[in-house]
């Protein structure tokens, strides 16, 4: 492999800004803030969503409200049910 053309590949700490959970994992992003974690100072990178807070995985995802849909719907061939075209 050819030397410094590659991203240093070092452990970051992610932390879920919705939840306030951090993780360390080994990863190349580049970061300006540096966190301590179990006695040693880590890059930290802010996640918006991670698995402990995207609703997907937590189970919390909200069906979409479809009555309003099917409401309209029906009212709109409501009009044209038992007439025949010529």
């Amino acid at each position: 492999m050819k030397e410094g053309i590659h991203p240093e590949y070092r452990e970051v700490v992610f932390m879920d800004v919705q939840t306030g959970d951090k993780f360390v994992t080994r990863s190349t992003v580049s970061t300006r803030e540096k966190v301590e974690l179990d006695g040693q100072t880590y890059p930290l990178f802010k996640c918006d969503v991670t698995s402990k807070s995207h609703p997907f995985y937590t189970g919390a995802q909200t069906r979409i409200v479809e009555t309003g849909r099917v409401e309209k719907f029906r009212a709109r061939f409501a009009r044209t049910t038992g007439t025949a075209k010529a």
